[in-house]
């Protein structure tokens, strides 16, 4: 069933920074061109006994670069004019960083900051999901008190790690002082960070919310977990093909780092300010695999249902979708159940216009975990916007276990297709599912 709610949410800001690029549109344009952002490491001197020396890192990122100026609280406050400064910089971590960068970004891109004086400040919130928090400044301050002692363990070791310091930070520097949150749910955190925004201002909790994703977890001891569960590629000879969803020869995903928000805004406050709309938020799904730790169910149960969900609660038909961005994340097991899934709930060739487009941009960017839900969004709210597809790169031979379900999973090449309605999955550890669905307007 529909929303109940008569209260419609659109985007109307879009922020980020990623393996692709500094900011929204360059990220967007290499996606289209089918460049990829994994490259060799260089957050940490790798050595010959590490496993895995790929990611997608975001490159040239300045924690002080010029932004704005904005006048949050009036124009008589002092302006904000940059993320952070070099003093506050050290208080926070990585994944904070690039989310007040994002956070910026999107506002400003919103046009909000003009009209701000019209506008109380409890009715805007923020949730920026975070999967991880900050893992490199644990490992770094660990690495110091082992060294040194209690006494050189820094005092905002625990601001510098804690997840919804993203979300806390964001606040601060933009005066927003409604719902503040974070949701942290691994891998799904920022797709959950959406919905549970576009459910805050259905109900009338906000009018608008600054919602996203972030994480920074490219560290010694991130990769080191994550390779000892055997779920990275090891293709460090050739990191640009080395994340290949749906390849018969893909061996584990490639970790990326970024961040990504967005401005969630109730559709009559954004039409009467004249904001520039994207696109439309219209359904949320959410489930549980109740199977396995990190294995998905057999099929993609969970995340079958979790489709079901997010079209009844848009009031879509499985024929108005005409893209599914899928979670693919390059994983032998993970992909294939996925695929299931979605050739059964949205469909497969037998569809009127021919087959489902469907296509995982973790080959280009690696996996965001905590802000890949977010970044996935964004590019189906840009595929709806400019009737491009984004491609599945490094997909060279499609694994037979996929082939037969009808898919057409735009390898290697954007497409260009006019499309009214997109999904987009984020699965996660622990077995938890989301699935937005997002409209042209």
């Amino acid at each position: 069933m529909p929303s109940q709610s008569s209260r419609r949410v659109v985007i109307t800001g879009l922020g980020a920074v990623t393996p692709l690029g500094l900011n929204a549109s360059e990220t967007w344009e290499n996606a289209i061109q089918g460049k990829s952002g994994i490259s060799a490491i260089t957050l940490f001197e790798t050595t010959p006994d590490c496993p895995v020396r790929i990611a997608g890192e975001v490159h040239g990122f300045e924690v002080g670069r010029a932004m704005g100026p904005f006048h949050p609280r009036g124009k008589d406050a002092p302006a904000v004019t940059q993320p952070a400064n070099s003093k506050e910089a050290r208080r926070v971590g990585r994944f904070v960083h690039l989310a007040l960068a994002a956070g910026l970004e999107a506002y400003g891109d919103s046009g909000l900051d003009l009209c701000r004086s019209s506008i109380a400040p409890e009715r805007i919130g923020v949730n920026i999901g975070v999967g991880m928090g900050g893992l490199p400044e644990i490992e770094e301050v660990h690495n110091d008190f082992l060294a040194k002692g209690y006494k050189r363990v820094t005092p905002f070791f625990i601001p510098q790690v804690i997840p919804n310091m993203a979300s806390g930070q964001l606040s601060i520097l933009l005066n927003l002082r409604g719902p503040n949150l974070c949701n942290v749910t691994a891998c799904t955190s920022s797709a959950h960070s959406l919905g549970e925004s576009l459910e805050l201002i259905r109900r009338g909790t906000a009018d608008i919310m600054l919602a996203g994703g972030a994480e920074a977890v490219v560290c010694k001891l991130g990769i080191a977990g994550f390779a000892s569960m055997r779920a990275l590629s090891v293709r460090n000879n050739e990191p640009t093909r080395a994340s290949r969803p749906f390849d018969i020869g893909r061996d584990g995903f490639v970790m990326g780092e970024g961040s990504v928000v967005m401005v969630l805004e109730e559709f009559e406050h954004a039409r009467r300010r004249g904001a520039k709309i994207y696109a439309e938020l219209v359904g949320y799904g959410m489930s549980g695999d109740a199977y396995h730790m990190t294995s998905p169910s057999s099929e993609g149960e969970g995340g079958g249902r979790s489709m079901s969900m997010a079209l009844g609660d848009a009031g879509l038909t499985p024929d108005q979708i005409g893209y599914v961005n899928a979670h693919g994340t390059s994983t032998p097991a993970g992909d294939a159940e996925e695929a299931t899934a979605i050739a059964k709930v949205v469909g497969s060739g037998t569809r009127s216009d021919g087959p489902l487009l469907v296509s995982s941009t973790k080959s280009m960017t690696g996996h965001l975990l905590g802000a890949a839900g977010a970044l996935e969004a964004m590019f189906c709210i840009n595929a709806l916007r400019y009737g491009i597809i984004p491609p599945t790169i490094n997909l060279e031979q499609l694994d037979p276990a996929v082939a037969h379900l009808g898919l057409d999973f735009t390898a290697n090449t954007a497409r260009e297709k006019k499309i009214s309605a997109a999904l987009s999955n984020s699965f996660g550890f622990g077995g938890t599912n989301a699935t937005l669905a997002f409209k042209r307007v």
